[in-house]
């Protein structure tokens, strides 16, 4: 079975935007995010990402301005994400399984990359991101001090990178 190290998007990645990250100049990366990718790579993780993209429902930018933000990422960081997966429904327009704090992207990967769960992490900026890694038994990592008691993870820091560290000093 694979280690793997589920990743948001935005606000571990690249920079969150309040009006949503779609157009490509102005997608930022996020400084120390190709160093931790690398690290993690490196070590054996799988990496995936699992990122809510209700823009598309909403139709504020399509699917494939959110695809072009995501091959620029993968090129920055020399194809080291394994998958994409996203799920582009609004609560408002479509309920879906998938959206986060749904477990439906997660246990996507799960299946089709073999993931063992007890040795895998998540790293997110928010509570949704925690409860579907917790509910499924995978160890958490907040970036961030917006820190919501109820759907705190296992450990907070304020980069992929400081993640990253961490996750490798676990073994």
């Amino acid at each position: 079975m694979n280690r793997c190290v589920f990743l948001d998007r935005d606000g571990v990645l690249n920079k969150d935007n309040p009006n949503y990250s779609y157009k490509l100049y102005e997608f930022e990366i996020l400084p120390g995010v190709v160093e931790a990718i690398t690290l993690l790579k490196d070590a054996g993780f799988l990496l995936v990402v699992v990122t809510n993209q209700s823009g598309i429902a909403q139709k504020i930018y399509t699917e494939e301005q959110m695809k072009e933000c995501h091959d620029y990422l993968q090129s920055t960081c020399a194809h080291r994400i394994d998958h994409f997966y996203f799920c582009p429904h609004h609560p408002s327009v479509t309920a879906s399984l998938a959206r986060k704090p749904g477990t439906l992207m997660f246990e996507k990967a799960i299946a089709k990359f073999n993931i063992e769960v007890k040795t895998s992490w998540m790293v997110g900026d928010r509570g949704r991101d925690i409860i579907p890694a917790r509910d499924l038994g995978i160890a958490t990592i907040q970036i961030g001090h917006e820190i919501e008691p109820i759907n705190k993870a296992d450990f907070a820091v304020d980069s992929l990178l400081q993640a990253a560290q961490l996750i490798l000093s676990k073994g």
